[in-house]
C-alpha cells in the first residue's frame, strides 16, 4: 500500500502559470513593472490624502509638490473632516451691451454661463477641464479676493475681475451673431445662490429664495476683443 501511494503521488508537474509560467529575462521584467506600479500606486495615494488631509507639518514644507502632483487631473472639491460641506448651488450668469450697426445700444439677455457648463458635462464620459472648473474657480477666485461691496483686496483682486470679464466676454460675444465685431461695450455679471433643500426627514428648513450677486457693469478693453477673435 505505501508503494502504490508512492507511486500514485509521483506524476509529472503540472504546467507553470503566471510570473513562473515567463522565461527569466521576462520575470525580471514583469518584476519591475509590478514594483513600479505599486510604488505610484503608494505615491498618487499619499499625494492625495495630503492634498485633502488638514494641514499638517509634511504638507506644509512639500505643499508645492503636492499641489503640482494634484492638479489638475487629480483635483478634488471636497476636504477631509469637512465640518461643513457646500449646500448650495451657484448660477453665474452674464450680459452685454452692443452697440448696433445704427450707432445705438442694444442689451442683451442674462445669459446662464454655469447652465452652459452643465449643458456640455451632463451625459458627457470625458467633460474636459474647462466645461468644470474654468467659471467656478472663477467666481471663486473673484469672491475671495473682493469684499461685499465688489472692492479688490489688492493686485489679486483686479486680477481675477479682469479673468472673469474676459471669460463673458468670451463666451457672449460668440453667441451673439450679426453684431459687429468690435460692438461689444460692457458686460456685467451676477450670481444666483439657492440653498440646497436638505431631506423633509431632517427637520431643517432652509430660506428656498434665491440670493442675487450683481457684479458692476466692466467696460471691455480691445485686450479683451483681442483674446476673444482668437
Amino acid at each position: 500500500m505505501d508503494g502504490y501511494e508512492q507511486g500514485r503521488g509521483a506524476g509529472p508537474p503540472g504546467p507553470r502559470t503566471g510570473i513562473a509560467a515567463l522565461s527569466p529575462p521576462y520575470q525580471v521584467a514583469a518584476a519591475l513593472v509590478l514594483a513600479v506600479v505599486v510604488l505610484v500606486s503608494c505615491v498618487h495615494l499619499a499625494m492625495v490624502f495630503l492634498h485633502v488631509a488638514p494641514a499638517n507639518t509634511v504638507s506644509k514644507q512639500h505643499g508645492a509638490a503636492v499641489d503640482d502632483w494634484v492638479y489638475p487631473e487629480f483635483e478634488q472639491n471636497w476636504k477631509l473632516f469637512a465640518p461643513n460641506p457646500l449646500q448650495q448651488n451657484i448660477a453665474v450668469e452674464a450680459r452685454a451691451q452692443f452697440r448696433t450697426a445704427d450707432g445705438g445700444v442694444r442689451h442683451t439677455e442674462w445669459h446662464g454661463l454655469s447652465a452652459q457648463d452643465g449643458a456640455a458635462i451632463d451625459g458627457n464620459l470625458l467633460p474636459s477641464h474647462t466645461q468644470q472648473n474654468q467659471l467656478r474657480r472663477a467666481w471663486d477666485y473673484y469672491t475671495s479676493t473682493h469684499d461685499t461691496k465688489d472692492r479688490p483686496n489688492g493686485m489679486r483682486g483686479e486680477l481675477s475681475a479682469e479673468y472673469l470679464r474676459r471669460i463673458a466676454v468670451l463666451r457672449i460675444g460668440r453667441e451673439e451673431a450679426g453684431e459687429p465685431a468690435d460692438g461689444l461695450l460692457r458686460v456685467q455679471l451676477r450670481s444666483v445662490t439657492t440653498n440646497v433643500q436638505p431631506p423633509s426627514w431632517s427637520g431643517e428648513k432652509l430660506d428656498p429664495k434665491p440670493v442675487i450677486r450683481l457684479l458692476p457693469w466692466w467696460n471691455v478693453t480691445s485686450q479683451d476683443l483681442e483674446v476673444r477673435d482668437r
